[in-house]
């Protein structure tokens, strides 16, 4: 019972087996959580939006319970497997998904005045995307895999930011009242979306925008890359295991 439910919930070799019903139901939590999404493009409270809510949150308790339940075939630790998947990235992204729901809950936080940012929790049903969907589950794998370049491209990026901020604060202390002024413009900078919120208007602080600006796109156009060659490459393995 319990190796058919890991099966239903978890990519294993059982799922060729029943690969209807493991689609399936990949398809229905796909479904309820878009659907549990969509009332947050809603100020008001609709009360089919409060119903698919309610429907949305138990359909997440059952899959939790069913995941805790069968925590060590997943983990693989025995009996502590049950006490360590609840802290596990997606147990947390789960019971983040469910908290906003939980009417006692809420109840009790419109005290302290946050109820608005219990209902914002619910977009961290989002992230549950990435266990039902296998394209997501793709490039997952791709940042897994391209980690160390893509680290590295970060740190480029986070050293770019700040040599630049240093060096516009100098130049245009005028214009950059905190150095904080400086950081944001430096990212702005670096992403080339240019708000104008913002500018040097010396000609030396100029100067400094135009070489960052094209710095910049030579630093945003690398990830790019990266994720792109990898998930490439996961299809090819893909394809080559489907052939094999």
């Amino acid at each position: 019972m319990r190796k058919k439910l890991f099966a239903l919930l978890e990519v294993t070799d059982e799922n060729n087996k029943t690969s209807l019903v493991y689609d399936f139901y990949d398809v229905i939590m796909m479904i309820v959580i878009v659907l549990s999404i969509i009332p947050l493009a809603f100020k008001e409270e609709i009360p089919l939006f409060v119903w698919i809510d309610k429907v949305a949150a138990g359909v997440f308790i059952i899959d939790y319970i069913l995941r805790l339940f069968t925590a060590d075939m997943k983990l693989k630790k025995g009996v502590k497997s049950f006490f360590l998947y609840p802290f596990t990235p997606m147990a947390i992204v789960d019971l983040l998904s469910i908290l906003p729901s939980i009417s006692v809950l809420n109840s009790g936080f419109r005290v302290l005045r946050i109820t608005r940012l219990m209902r914002t929790l619910r977009i961290f049903r989002i992230f549950k995307v990435f266990r039902y969907s296998r394209h997501v589950a793709i490039l997952v794998e791709v940042f897994k895999r391209q980690k160390d370049s893509l680290l590295a491209v970060v740190w480029l990026a986070i050293v770019y930011i700040l040599i630049s901020s240093l060096v516009v604060f100098n130049v245009e202390p005028d214009t950059f009242e905190t150095f904080f002024d400086a950081f944001y413009w430096a990212t702005v900078s670096l992403t080339t979306v240019g708000y104008g919120d913002i500018y040097p208007t010396s000609p030396a602080g100029q100067i400094v925008t135009m070489v960052s600006s094209v710095m910049g796109i030579a630093v945003v156009a690398l990830p790019a890359s990266i994720i792109t060659a990898g998930y490439m490459e996961e299809l090819d393995e893909g394809k080559k295991e489907k052939e094999n």
